[in-house]
């Protein structure tokens, strides 16, 4: 049988120290060849939704031999690039029947190819973003690393902030957002979540002065964190290349990276108002960097490159780009778990598998 899981179910089934730990150990695995993964791929085209929009169908997948499985995302979106104060973002369109967005992981058996599990991508893509940061943290932040800025009050910084607290033990989170009303909102309810003390700053210099971890969790295409921002034994953490402007990343004493891909493998329609395309914004950021020179976090957890040497050292940890194995890494548990527990729906695999030769 195929079981087919909700977010809900997810979320259920898999918590922050989990993902941490499977990614971890998976990407042992990655880093010796012995895991694979295939760099991500977009196709861009125009839509009907609006002339300002794209749609963008995106793939990324990875196999784990070890776990017994491998997997594939893929997402059918409707994405905006609209100016919100003073950075460019990019914004995701519920745009499907109800107000909806469309993500699903396909799990398969690499024993005898079947599919195993289908589920949304929502929830996981949360946590296993958050995850791969915080081993960013854990492997390059001071050991007595407190004090957190976060710049960002959406869902992908709320899984930046309970990362780096499961592998730090941080007391303190100062956030700034452009808007007030959501970072206000967003420090009391991650205060009353994670028991840490959490407060709304006025300005992005404010949550970052005097921090051990400053860690960006946004959706911009342009540059959020800046060289002068950096202070000795800081770790500057990002979610996307963009949120970090070059002349940071080159301040840094030690830099580490997600993976040696730069971009997705872009393939865009002609008559697309791609607007991440533009010069220095989006994919096209700090491409005069040499990313093939830095370590991956893969090859920081088996001793290939170092993190940190000395406390005074400025860190930073660039999550480039995502990869599919991280998929296939963290599905294993949910799936394992949801056998175990009789969670999900349950449908018959034939649906699935054919007798047609494909």
């Amino acid at each position: 049988m195929t079981l087919v899981l909700s977010n809900d179910d997810v979320e259920n089934l898999l918590t922050m120290p989990d993902c941490i730990e499977a990614l971890e150990t998976a990407y042992k695995d990655l880093a010796v060849g012995r895991g694979i993964t295939r760099q991500r791929s977009d196709c861009i085209a125009p839509t009907s939704y609006s002339d300002e929009a794209i749609y963008g169908l995106k793939s990324m997948d990875g196999v784990v031999p070890a776990l017994g499985v491998g997997a594939i995302r893929i997402n059918s979106d409707i994405v905006t690039n609209p100016r919100i104060g003073n950075t460019q973002r990019r914004v995701k369109i519920p745009a499907a029947p109800g107000n909806r967005y469309v993500g699903l992981v396909l799990l398969f058996s690499t024993a005898n190819g079947e599919p195993l599990a289908i589920f949304p991508d929502g929830v996981l893509q949360h946590i296993r973003v958050g995850a791969t940061n915080g081993l960013g943290v854990k492997y390059m932040a001071r050991k007595d690393a407190s004090v957190m800025g976060l710049l960002g009050s959406g869902w992908q910084a709320e899984t930046q902030l309970t990362a780096a607290a499961a592998v730090r033990d941080i007391k303190e989170v100062r956030v700034f957002s452009p808007t007030r009303e959501n970072c206000e909102a967003f420090a009391k309810r991650m205060a009353e979540t994670t028991g840490i003390d959490v407060r709304a700053v006025e300005h992005p210099e404010d949550a970052v002065r005097g921090a051990d971890i400053a860690m960006c969790g946004s959706n911009s295409i342009d540059p959020i964190f800046f060289k002068d921002w950096m202070e000795p034994g800081m770790h500057v953490s990002s979610i996307k290349k963009p949120e970090v402007e070059p002349d940071a990343i080159l301040a840094a004493d030690r830099v580490a990276v997600h993976t040696h891909d730069t971009s997705p493998i872009l393939v865009v329609a002609e008559g697309a108002p791609f607007k991440e395309e533009a010069k220095e914004k989006g994919w096209n950021a700090a491409k005069s960097l040499d990313f093939s020179k830095y370590p991956t976090i893969a090859e920081l957890i088996i001793g290939r490159g170092t993190g940190r040497e000395k406390d005074e050292e400025i860190t930073c940890f660039l999550n480039n780009l995502g990869l599919g194995f991280q998929f296939a890494a963290a599905g294993s548990v949910i799936y394992k778990r949801a056998v175990e527990r009789g969670v999900g729906h349950e449908l018959p695999t034939d649906w699935f598998t054919e007798t047609v030769h494909p």
